[in-house]
C-alpha cells in the first residue's frame, strides 16, 4: 500500500493565497455584468488598483465604440487600445491623480441622456481619484490622508472623512454625469461591501455628513490642516444625498468582494484533505488584537480539537487597522502575523499566511508574510527581538529577515486581506 506525501505547509498556504488571488480577477468576473450599449456614446471611468485589468476585460467583451479613462496604481497599468490608462500614487495621492481625475471630470461634462458612463471602481480609489474639496489644496488631502492610515481608524471612519473633503466622492462623480446613465462595476475591498466605502463612493449617494467626518476626527484626535476644519464646519463639504434626482439613472453592481475569494481558497484546501472554515470576510479592529484572537482559537484546536478537528485551516477576510507609533517598516497584515506568532509563542503544528490581494501590505510591494512553528525560535537565533518588532510596527522588517515575506508583484484586483491558519494534520493530496 501507497501513501501521499505530506504536503508542504508553505506550499499549500500560497495555493490558497493564490486562488483567492486569481478568483477576483476582472477578467473571470467582469464580462457578465455588462450594460446593454446605449444610442449615444459610451464612455469609461474608473479609479482602483484594478481599474486597469477591469479596463482591458471591458474592451474584449465590448462591441461598439468605446472610450475614456481610468486611474491605477503605479505598476499596475495593463495596456489598453480605446481606454486610456493612467497611473498616479497609492495610499497617499500625488499631483498626477489629481489631473487625471480633472481629465475624467471633463470627460463627464455635457453628456445627453442617450449617453452611457460606465464606471470602474476598486480598491485604492480613494487615493487615485484626487479632487480637493473647495478651498483645499493637493497637500491639504494629503496630510490628511496620512493621518488617517496612522490613527487606527476603520476604513469607514476614513473614507467618509474623506468623502467630504473631495469634489468627486460621494457621489459626485456620477453626479456630473447627469442625465447620462451611470453603470458602476464594483470589486470590493471593504467589509461589508457597502459601495459607498469602495474608493470612497464617487457613484453613488452618500447617508453621512460633515458632522460625521468631523466627529472621526476629532475621536482620533488627528490634526487637520485650518482649510479642512472651516470646509467641515461650514457645511460646504456635504455629499450627494440619497435621493437626489441626478443619480436616478445610475446602476451599481459588485463583481467580486471578499467572500468570493475566500470560498475559493476553501475549495483548493478541500481538495488538499484539509477541512476549512471561513470565520468572516469582514472582520475589523486593531491587527495585532485580532492576531491575539486568532492565536487563542488555534490553541484551543491544537490542545483540544474544539471548535475543529484538524487538519483543518481557519480563512478569513476584511480589513485591521494599525495605529502606527513606531518607526518600523509594516502593514496590517504582517502586524497581525507578527501578533499572531507572538501569542502562539511556537506553539506546534500552526501555519499560516496573511497577505493583502493587491500584493501591497501598507506602503511596500510586499504582499504579506509567513508564518510557521519555529518563526519566533529563527528570529531569536538572529538576535531578533519579536516583541520589539511588534512594538516598533517593523512587521516588514521582521518577515523579511527570516526570508518568510510573500512577494506577488502587481496582482491587478484587490478583495482586501486574505488570512489562513492551517493546523496541523496529515495532509494529502
Amino acid at each position: 500500500m501507497t501513501t501521499t506525501p505530506p504536503v508542504d505547509h508553505r506550499t499549500l498556504l500560497r495555493s490558497l493565497f493564490d486562488a483567492a488571488i486569481a478568483s477576483a480577477q476582472p477578467a473571470l468576473c467582469l464580462p457578465p455584468h455588462l450594460p446593454p450599449p446605449p444610442k449615444g456614446r459610451t464612455i469609461v471611468i474608473g479609479a482602483g488598483k484594478a481599474s486597469a485589468a477591469m479596463a482591458r476585460s471591458l474592451e474584449d467583451h465590448w462591441h461598439g465604440p468605446l472610450e475614456g479613462l481610468v486611474i491605477t496604481r503605479y505598476g499596475y497599468a495593463v495596456p489598453c487600445q480605446r481606454i486610456e490608462i493612467a497611473e498616479a500614487a497609492h495610499p497617499v495621492p500625488d499631483a498626477a491623480g489629481q489631473q487625471a481625475t480633472a481629465r475624467i471630470r471633463e470627460m463627464v461634462t455635457g453628456l445627453t441622456a442617450d449617453d452611457l458612463v460606465i464606471a470602474l471602481i476598486s480598491g485604492g480609489g480613494s487615493s487615485l481619484l484626487v479632487a480637493p474639496g473647495e478651498g483645499l489644496t493637493l497637500a491639504d488631502k494629503q496630510a490628511v490622508n496620512t493621518a488617517l492610515l496612522e490613527c487606527g481608524a476603520s476604513i469607514s471612519e476614513m473614507n467618509c472623512v474623506r468623502r467630504h473633503l473631495s469634489q468627486v466622492k460621494g457621489g459626485r462623480l456620477a453626479a456630473a454625469c447627469h442625465p447620462a446613465k451611470v453603470w458602476t462595476l464594483l470589486i470590493s475591498d471593504v467589509p461589508g461591501d457597502d459601495p459607498i466605502n469602495i474608493a470612497s463612493g464617487p457613484t453613488v449617494a452618500d447617508p453621512t455628513t460633515c458632522a460625521d467626518a468631523l466627529a472621526t476626527i476629532d475621536r482620533y484626535r488627528i490634526l487637520v490642516p485650518p482649510a479642512v476644519r472651516t470646509l467641515l464646519e461650514s457645511g460646504q463639504g456635504e455629499s450627494i444625498q440619497p435621493g437626489d434626482p441626478r443619480l436616478e439613472r445610475c446602476t451599481t453592481r459588485t463583481i467580486t468582494a471578499p467572500q468570493m475569494a475566500l470560498e475559493a481558497a476553501a475549495a483548493v484546501a478541500r481538495a488538499a484533505g484539509v477541512t476549512p472554515y471561513i470565520l468572516g470576510d469582514s472582520l475589523e479592529g486593531e491587527a495585532r488584537d485580532l492576531g491575539k484572537a486568532m492565536a487563542g482559537i488555534a490553541r484551543q484546536v491544537v490542545l483540544h480539537g474544539q471548535p475543529f478537528q484538524t487538519p483543518c485551516v481557519l480563512l478569513s477576510g476584511g480589513e485591521t487597522t494599525v495605529t502606527v507609533k513606531g518607526t518600523g517598516r509594516g502593514g496590517r497584515n504582517v502586524e497581525f502575523l507578527l501578533s499572531l506568532a507572538v501569542a502562539l509563542d511556537g506553539l506546534p503544528g500552526v501555519h499560516a499566511l496573511a497577505g493583502d490581494t493587491d500584493g501591497v501590505d501598507g506602503a511596500e510591494e510586499i504582499a504579506g508574510a509567513v508564518l510557521t512553528p519555529d518563526t519566533l525560535a529563527r528570529a531569536w537565533a538572529q538576535g531578533i527581538r519579536p516583541r520589539h518588532s511588534l512594538d516598533n510596527n517593523d512587521g516588514h522588517g521582521f518577515f523579511q529577515a527570516l526570508g518568510d515575506s510573500v512577494v506577488t508583484g502587481p496582482t491587478l484586483t484587490n478583495v482586501n486581506d486574505f488570512r489562513a491558519i492551517l493546523i496541523d494534520g496529515p495532509l494529502n493530496v
